[in-house]
């Protein structure tokens, strides 16, 4: 048996609580633990036992607090670890992780196929612009490559030359040399490559001799 020596509140989190068994550091939790588990100083404990009753608590927490975040808007993997790392140890997140996966509340793969998509068809926007996007979301590498493959060459280029002839309503009575950057520097704002955004102007304004 080993006894609690100190509960002592966190000082940077006051909503959680060190621990301490025989003087010694022994596990952080949430306060409101303490005082479920009715646990006090001087308390007699069987380490184990203890350790594991927390651990299946704070799981059922993290989980909670995963799936409360899910309920808002789809996050990838790697978002879902950095909005619990504040508050739970890596071997409880890698629980978490392992369940939302096995139940498909998260899949990167899914989630990089429906940005993409949104970033297609509403957002009109070029694949350096889905690649950052889909970056920012903490979609994996792997996930990133797969998802960008995805894309229609086609499509790409239907979308810049949409945008470019939006653009060029505002800027058409502008010297043509300045038609051409101002479209191609809004182009390329919006994730589209050289070529791409080249091919759209030439055909647009029926030029070849302005470099971007």
């Amino acid at each position: 048996m080993a006894i609690i020596t100190k509960i002592e509140a966190q000082k940077k989190d006051k909503n959680r609580v060190n621990i301490y068994v025989n003087d010694e550091f022994f596990l952080a939790i949430f306060t409101e633990l303490v005082y479920e588990l009715n646990l006090k100083k001087g308390m007699l404990i069987e380490k184990e036992h203890l350790k594991e009753i927390l651990d299946k608590e704070m799981y059922v927490k993290a989980k909670n607090k995963a799936l409360n975040i899910l309920s808002k808007a789809d996050q990838s993997e790697r978002k879902i670890r950095e909005k619990l790392s504040n508050e739970f140890e890596e071997y409880t997140i890698n629980e978490v992780i392992d369940f939302l996966k096995n139940n498909k509340f998260i899949d990167d793969e899914l989630l990089a196929s429906k940005i993409v998509n949104t970033n297609i068809n509403l957002n009109k926007c070029g694949k350096n612009k889905i690649r950052q996007n889909l970056y920012n979301k903490g979609i994996n590498s792997e996930s990133i490559s797969e998802a960008l493959c995805e894309i229609d060459e086609n499509i790409e280029f239907e979308n810049a030359m949409y945008l470019a002839k939006k653009r060029y309503q505002r800027v058409k009575n502008e010297d043509k040399r300045k038609i051409y950057q101002k479209i191609s520097q809004h182009l390329a704002y919006k994730g589209f490559n050289y070529d791409i955004i080249k091919k759209v102007l030439n055909k647009l304004l029926n030029v070849d001799d302005y470099d971007l």
